[in-house]
């Protein structure tokens, strides 16, 4: 299930990408099956150790360039203080982290260093709507209540604006899985927590699931309809200016590799 829309990000073949607050590599594994060549970074060791094996399996079963080795790394790294040089990635994918940092605009910065002029940038982040709902919902959805959860609501303009404010030109933006909104509000509304096994959450899951493996043309219609507005995640693509395109403003120094 990709949030990311490469087309967008202008993803070429042989680039280096970082993929920021990885996880298991959802967007790590589709930035490879394009050719291109991925850093994963995660504050949890667990989720990079669990894509590295899902990495290999992957080149084993030829759906990515063999050694992963070659197109593959991974890097436990805070996003605040990211542990590349200057200018090191093509292209950038931060998939639903800032809301999870206190210091955003410090990982904006950091995003921004480690970026090449003219590299672009994908951040996605909950959609202001349903996200305020689920925290409307129940509070125990959110930080401080869950440990390592979301700390803020975005909205579009205020994301714009920090981006901007690191030296980064945002442009095109769109919202993405819309079916999934009523999913998190359903569990907000009986227990975000310890709602696994309750029957319409077992329910709904059930439909999300035969739309993520089947994509039948009834879901697709219904989420391009509907993500607009009830979109989970909104994304937004910047491109950081090249040498005598605009001056960035001066950031802080980064820990070299």
């Amino acid at each position: 299930m990709l949030t990311v829309d490469y087309r967008r990000l202008g993803l070429r073949a042989g680039e280096l990408v970082l993929d920021l607050g990885s996880g298991p590599g959802r967007h790590a594994f589709e930035t490879m099956r394009r050719g291109a060549r991925v850093v994963l970074c995660d504050y949890d060791t667990g989720e990079l150790a669990r894509a590295r094996m899902l990495g290999v399996a992957m080149a084993e079963a030829g759906e990515v360039a063999s050694p992963v080795d070659r197109v593959m790394a991974t890097a436990q790294g805070d996003g605040v203080f990211l542990p590349f040089p200057d200018g090191t990635f093509d292209r950038i994918i931060a998939a639903e982290v800032l809301e999870h940092i206190p210091d955003d605009e410090g990982a904006i910065a950091e995003l921004h260093r480690v970026l090449k002029p003219g590299g672009t940038i994908a951040v996605t982040v909950p959609a202001w709507f349903p996200e305020t709902l689920c925290w409307a919902l129940s509070d125990q959805y959110h930080a401080p209540h869950v440990p390592g959860g979301h700390v803020r609501i975005y909205t579009e303009n205020e994301l714009r604006r920090k981006l901007r404010a690191a030296g980064l030109k945002p442009g095109d933006a769109h919202h993405a899985h819309s079916l999934h909104s009523p999913y998190w509000w359903l569990r907000c509304a009986i227990d975000p927590q310890h709602s696994d096994d309750h029957p319409l959450v077992k329910a709904y899951l059930r439909l999300l699931t035969w739309d993520i493996v089947e994509r039948p043309l009834v879901t697709r219609v219904a989420d391009k309809v509907l993500n607009p507005v009830l979109g989970k995640s909104l994304i937004i693509y910047s491109r950081k200016p090249e040498a005598g395109d605009g001056a960035a403003p001066a950031r802080r120094a980064g820990v070299a590799a």
